[in-house]
């Protein structure tokens, strides 16, 4: 998920900074908090990883552009359930900065849209995952249901946020309409796949006991609220 350059130009660019700070301090909260429950050389190790993973899925995973934006196999989801939310959220900005800065220049200027695109449904699964999943549930043990609703979730907050600057930039032109619909049909595809990847890596570490124990994993992965 990237925005195309000139989606968005001239001062309407300055809605994004807002927004993006926003969805960065609303992360900050979370960091704070997670290094205070968990320390922060664990949070520092998972936000690492998560950075890597997420520079991986942008630079080494199928993509390909479809109307206003890019089509990505994100796994924010995934992120959120093996690393925790604030990891994921660093992670998710930390990669995509790292892109931008040395592999894809032009897209800096929309750093602002990507990285509330990417932050803002991470934070709104991470509300859902608190009500659909018990308190007593580990991760490793949630069904294909949960799984499909946040990667829907997640999936869908990151079309209706490039939809918004879509419109933003370029309003209810005919051609805008129809590039956003072929955006959004291309990336809801990506639905289908990744709950199957959230329960296979859930399955995967249910078998690795080893990181029952690890300091460098989501804590609710192996054990309840």
């Amino acid at each position: 998920m990237h925005i195309e350059p000139g989606v968005v130009e001239g001062a309407k660019i300055v809605l994004s900074y807002a927004t993006a700070a926003a969805a960065l301090g609303y992360a900050a909260k979370q960091v704070w908090e997670t290094a205070r429950c968990d320390g922060w050389l664990p949070l520092a190790v998972r936000s690492v990883i998560a950075t890597l993973l997420v520079f991986s899925f942008f630079e080494v995973l199928p993509h390909r552009p479809v109307g206003v934006s890019e089509v990505h196999l994100i796994m924010g989801s995934t992120l959120l359930l093996t690393l925790g939310a604030a990891p994921a959220a660093l992670g998710l900005a930390g990669g995509l900065l790292v892109q931008g800065l040395f592999f894809a220049p032009s897209d800096l200027p929309q750093y602002g849209m990507n990285v509330t695109t990417l932050l803002v449904p991470l934070f709104a699964i991470h509300a859902l995952a608190q009500r659909i999943i018990p308190s007593q549930t580990r991760y490793v043990d949630i069904g294909y249901t949960q799984a499909l609703k946040l990667s829907t979730a997640y999936q869908g907050g990151i079309v209706a946020w490039v939809a918004f600057w879509a419109l933003y930039g370029h309003g209810l032109a005919g051609e805008n309409l129809v590039e956003i619909a072929r955006f959004g049909a291309a990336y809801m595809s990506v639905v289908l796949l990744e709950p199957v990847v959230d329960l296979a890596v859930l399955a995967l570490a249910k078998q690795w006991h080893r990181l029952s124990s690890s300091r460098w994993v989501e804590p609710r992965l192996y054990r309840g609220a």
